[in-house]
């Protein structure tokens, strides 16, 4: 290492006030959190810095790396994608690099700016929120990229997005088969993609059934994790008696089923519960968990091909592509509708 790289290195460092380690491994497009990415990048932009790892990238035109954005690192959905468009690239000869950018589409607009520096040579993102602004980065972008969710139909980019709509509809049809008229609805933020799409799937689908709309019985949580889950459907079950509930995914089912039996009601023989998403904790919960399988792994498979085809012909044709749902039933769902009188027979005393 020469001396002048070496003191721009500690001058970065000390800027950022970082470790001259993690200076070299952000420069080096190596895994460091978005914090130290951040404050290094910041430090090198004051200092006129340009990374060697840029320098390398542009010299030889690839970083035989591909970058994974995600909102939420810890969802068991992202988890599963994680897995499988890592299976794929790492096929394809290339690393994958994940990040947890949040949902605002700020944190994404940062990761793209980083990114189209030179530290990877393309990008699966699946975006909760789509704004006009994120939009135009990503078509703006450099970087070939590859959208997991929905777009603007004017959008030219590729894109693979599961049917919400018919996801949630594939769920009221089976409560009423069920015998359940009273379906209620815990939702993630409707100013999501996904939020937006499930809310538009559950209205359409009572109508498709006959059931009227109640504003009692439709709750959206402040996030789509297990902890304000709790808090949505403790809400929801204050102002409404519902027979069964349609849950945005399965980690607001599982904390729709702590609820539930807290106050002494049996799932599903009092409330019968559908999930969204199809994950393992679907099946390990007690009772395992009827849910929307929306193909996430489908899905993730699709994106890292869409991205390897883009990355090897540029100026392939735009592909959109749209995976069904399918519904997994288990024990949530499973138990017969008891007569009203029956049910209250039956039913334990509440303490």
């Amino acid at each position: 290492m020469s001396a002048t790289k070496k003191s721009t290195l500690v001058l970065v460092a000390e800027r950022a006030g970082v470790s001259i380690a993690s200076v070299s491994r952000v420069m080096n497009g190596l895994p460091a959190s978005d914090a130290i990415v951040e404050r290094v990048q910041r430090a090198a932009d004051e200092l006129g810095y340009v990374p060697d790892a840029t320098a390398r990238s542009l010299k030889a035109g690839k970083t035989q790396q591909i970058a994974l954005a995600v909102a939420d690192a810890g969802n068991p959905v992202y988890v599963a994608m994680m897995h499988e468009i890592s299976r794929v690239v790492t096929k394809a000869g290339y690393r994958l690099i994940l990040s947890s950018t949040g949902s605002e589409p700020g944190d994404q607009i940062d990761l793209l700016t980083n990114l189209n520096r030179g530290f990877a040579d393309g990008l699966v993102m699946s975006p909760l929120k789509v704004t006009d602004e994120l939009v135009a980065r990503i078509q703006a972008s450099r970087l070939p990229i590859v959208v997991i969710g929905s777009l603007p139909a004017d959008v030219e980019i590729d894109n693979v997005r599961a049917d919400s709509v018919r996801g949630v509809g594939l769920a009221v049809e089976h409560l009423v088969e069920q015998g359940r008229q009273r379906i209620a609805f815990v939702n993630g933020p409707v100013d999501t993609v996904p939020g937006a799409a499930r809310l538009g799937g559950y209205l359409r689908a009572l109508d498709e059934q006959g059931l009227p709309h109640n504003a009692d019985a439709q709750i959206n949580a402040r996030d789509f994790t297990y902890k304000a889950g709790l808090k949505a459907v403790t809400k929801l079950l204050d102002r409404s008696t519902p027979d069964a509930i349609v849950c945005a995914n399965d980690l607001l089912a599982i904390a729709a089923i702590k609820v539930i039996t807290a106050r002494g009601l049996r799932v599903p023989e009092d409330i019968a519960l559908v999930g969204m998403d199809d994950t393992d904790l679907a099946e390990l919960a007690n009772p395992s968990i009827t849910s929307v399988n929306l193909g996430s792994v489908k899905r993730a498979k699709t994106a890292a091909k869409l991205l390897l085809r883009r990355l090897a012909d540029p100026d392939a044709p735009v592909r959109r592509e749209v995976i069904q749902p399918t519904l997994t039933i288990r024990e949530s769902t499973s138990a017969p509708v008891l007569p009203e009188t029956t049910r209250n027979q039956k039913r334990e005393p509440l303490l």
